[in-house]
């Protein structure tokens, strides 16, 4: 039986680990074959290895996209070795939090540079070769889902940069779907609330242990990185007709 999408290729970046490692292994089980973009290529090699072992076939490609020439010989690199590019998913980000008067600038810059300078490099990349994709017969569709966050929708005291990236993600999101929708490449955005990932980690002692027993992270029961992995296959196996503009992904105990 042929899966839903069977002949497709997709690139996900933040692939190494979390949503995005979830997500390669959910999109490899519909058929596609899939592009890990990540700056660590260990991890990269034992998800290709895992992903292969299981019967789908992946590709590693190592990028830090917060460079512009990394990002354009990313998608270069699967164009090259696949010849097409259906499906993007704009999954690395970075969560630095701390108050405005006390945050290092240098946080803000590595924020900018990862949630939102990666994604738009990687999607000015990929965009030509999706446009194309969308005109052939394999599906009549091609997708870019940007992965954005719960603060995206709504602002906290101390989450201000991480805010302004992800209410930035949000309307380049539906600004670029305007554009685009028409020529069958779909722009969707999905915005969970708590998962169980490395997102956290990435903040010093100080912070982190603040923000374990806090109200955002402190809930009995968080998402885990195969529910959003679910909702992002949902959202690329639509019959082209249907378009999933906005998906807001919350764990059942997170108010």
């Amino acid at each position: 039986m042929t899966s839903p999408l069977t002949g497709t290729v997709a690139i996900i970046t933040g692939a190494s680990s979390g949503i995005g490692h979830a997500t390669a292994r959910a999109l490899a089980a519909e058929g596609a074959t899939v592009a890990l973009v990540a700056r660590r290529r260990d991890r990269l090699d034992e998800l290709v290895a895992d992903i292969e072992s299981l019967g789908g076939s992946a590709l590693a490609v190592p990028a830090d996209i917060t460079d512009r020439d990394q990002a354009e010989r990313a998608v270069q690199t699967v164009i090259d070795r696949h010849g097409r590019l259906d499906i993007l998913i704009n999954n690395a980000g970075l969560m630095l939090l701390g108050t405005v008067v006390d945050q290092d600038i240098e946080e803000w810059e590595r924020m900018i540079a990862v949630n939102q300078n990666g994604l738009l490099f990687m999607t000015k990349a990929a965009l030509p070769h999706l446009l194309a994709a969308a005109e052939d017969d394999l599906r009549g569709v091609a997708d870019i889902v940007n992965i954005s966050s719960i603060a995206g929708r709504q602002a906290w005291a101390n989450f201000a940069a991480y805010n302004m990236t992800k209410f930035g993600v949000n309307g380049f999101t539906e600004a670029l779907r305007q554009e685009i929708t028409k020529k069958r490449v779909r722009v969707g955005v999905l915005e969970p609330g708590a998962v169980e990932t490395e997102l956290i980690s990435h903040n010093n002692d100080i912070i982190a242990d603040a923000l374990a027993v806090s109200d955002a992270e402190n809930i009995p029961e968080k998402l885990q990185p195969e529910d959003i992995a679910e909702s992002i296959a949902f959202m690329v196996t639509r019959h082209r007709r249907s378009s999933i503009a906005e998906l807001w992904a919350m764990p059942t105990s997170q108010a």
